[in-house]
């Protein structure tokens, strides 16, 4: 996969490649001539599943086999205004979400010093105005915060309960969801997935119910114990080496991707500023501790809002 990644990169770099993808490149404000594996997964990836979310797949395939660069790039705006649609609603959703687990007694961030007797393993959430199409990236979001499997759910056309689940390493989502059908044979309508994602259709009566069998499912797949969340990481990385050219040779030793992760590093910094951006992103410019004066660096933490103050010592990946 990697050979093939990379090969597929150097055509797209030199313009050998299909009129849609230098439109939907375009859109992104990605320059096909420096194009890295990143820009396909996070600028080219979600434009096109836009339209499976939203509207019509279609579109993105129409995009793709476009032989005109204008049709191509008209392809590519409406992907990009999907996109953007998307972006909104899933905000409102997540937002809408975290209201609703700040004011649950039933649900704790065990990163905030909850008490791990009144924590929920499985996290199951529904609201009939979430979008469907979006409920499968709620459910990612809310697993990265919490460290733990989450089920997101919307009403369908017939008045069921659809739900997509995201699960944490250790915890296999739809064997879950299998325990589960055995022990209620009536509960699931329909369910399948894999390891870390799964989708299931419910009865909306059963979604108490449903909530939890799914936490008990969790717990049993634990062990009863929460897992600490980890980081592999390759170790510290010297204040000399955090450079410009040090990024750009590690960038050249990819494409990376499952099985083959990109260099991680941390260490110990000192936060000189703070500030949020976007939304509900936080940018910092941080100090190694242990660097000469003037080594300030910037850094961002997405979808973060942690309460970060100046002068904090903080160990980052």
């Amino acid at each position: 996969n990697c050979a093939l990644v990379w090969q597929g990169i150097r055509r797209v770099r030199a313009g050998r490649t299909r009129p849609g993808v230098l439109a939907l490149l375009k859109s992104a404000a990605r320059d096909a001539a420096r194009l890295e594996a990143d820009d396909i997964g996070f600028a080219l990836g979600p434009r096109l599943n836009a339209a499976g979310r939203l509207a019509d797949m279609a579109t993105g395939i129409a995009c793709l086999l476009a032989d005109e660069p204008r049709e191509a790039a008209r392809l590519a705006n409406e992907l990009d205004a999907l996109n953007r649609e998307r972006r909104r609603i899933e905000q409102g959703m997540r937002e809408e979400a975290e209201l609703r687990l700040a004011n649950s007694e039933a649900i704790h961030d065990k990163a905030a010093g909850a008490r791990l007797a009144e924590t929920r393993f499985g996290v199951v959430l529904a609201d009939p105005g979430w979008h469907e199409g979006v409920i499968g990236i709620l459910a990612g979001r809310l697993k990265e915060r919490l460290h733990r499997p989450v089920v997101a759910m919307t009403h369908d056309d017939l008045g069921r309960l659809k739900g997509s689940a995201r699960s944490i390493p250790g915890v296999h989502v739809r064997d879950v969801l299998q325990a589960i059908d055995a022990e209620h044979p009536t509960m699931l309508i329909a369910f399948g997935g894999h390891a870390m994602a799964a989708g299931m259709t419910i009865r909306a009566e059963t979604l108490e119910a449903f909530s939890a069998a799914f936490d008990a499912g969790v717990r049993r797949a634990l062990n009863d114990r929460l897992p600490d969340r980890e980081w592999l990481t390759d170790g510290a990385l010297p204040r000399e080496r955090m450079t410009l050219a040090t990024a750009r040779l590690l960038a050249e030793l990819g494409p990376y991707g499952q099985g083959f992760e990109p260099p991680v590093f941390d260490g110990e910094f000192i936060v000189v500023e703070r500030r949020s951006v976007g939304t509900g992103h936080l940018k910092l410019v941080v100090t190694p501790v242990d660097a000469a004066a003037g080594a300030d660096l910037d850094a961002i933490a997405f979808n973060r809002s942690d309460e970060l103050q100046p002068g904090e010592r903080v160990r980052l990946v």
